[in-house]
């Protein structure tokens, strides 16, 4: 009994090992990190978020050697991770993609998959880097937002959704406010629109400022 007690203390990976397998996941890592580099498509590039994905898989990797086939020592590591809290908030499903990514190649270098680690690096990088220059999963009718701010003069916007209708293959009225304290003379109307052609969204603003009434108009559209 004494002894399997000291082997949750001993280490069964040699130092050629651990060398080896923090290249593996240091080559990895930078294969990842460029690939989300080189493909991201949000207003908010993180050169850390980048960086820390180099280090996830090395780290990942060390964490994987020493728990080694000790069921013991498992246990152990996860009760000292829970005492880590991580409250910064991941907002986009691509960066939980890329965490995910770095920590399964960086399991597969620390059990010296190292095969398993490059070819996955490789492969999975190049199918997304093609799926990513196709934009693949982008709809391929955008839906825009449509603000129109206007005198109460046109109350209903009959003149301003005239226009819509003829640039639009579809609209929805989804919010009408009225801007100001109480008795102001401007209203905005906010529509949800998919243009019949996506070249022609700046003619349709010209249009419906030309209406008497309308004071400004906005069109909006988020890429992500």
């Amino acid at each position: 009994m004494a002894s399997d007690f000291a082997d949750i203390f001993t280490l069964s990976v040699s130092l050629r090992d651990v060398v080896f397998n923090l290249l593996v996941a240091l080559f990895c890592g930078i294969i990842i990190s460029l690939l989300y580099r080189f493909t991201y498509k949000g207003l908010n590039y993180s050169s850390s978020f980048a960086v820390s994905m180099i280090m996830l898989t090395m780290i990942t990797s060390i964490v994987i050697m020493v728990i080694g086939n000790n069921l013991a020592r498992a246990f152990g590591m996860v009760g000292a991770m829970s005492i880590i809290r991580f409250r910064t908030a991941v907002k986009d499903a691509t960066d939980i993609m890329f965490i995910f990514f770095s920590l399964t190649i960086g399991l597969a270098a620390g059990v010296k998959m190292y095969a398993v680690a490059i070819f996955g690096t490789l492969f999975i990088s190049f199918i997304f880097l093609i799926i990513s220059q196709f934009n693949f999963g982008l709809a391929t009718r955008k839906e825009y937002l449509l603000q129109i701010l206007m005198s109460t003069d046109d109350v209903t916007g009959e003149q301003a959704a005239k226009v819509i209708r003829s640039y639009c293959r579809r609209y929805k009225l989804v919010n009408v406010k009225a801007l100001g304290e109480e008795g102001s003379e401007l209203m905005e109307f906010s529509y949800h629109v998919f243009l019949a052609s996506e070249e022609k969204g700046n003619q349709m603003t010209r249009e419906l400022k030309k209406i008497s009434q309308v004071k400004n108009v906005n069109l909006f559209f988020d890429e992500n």
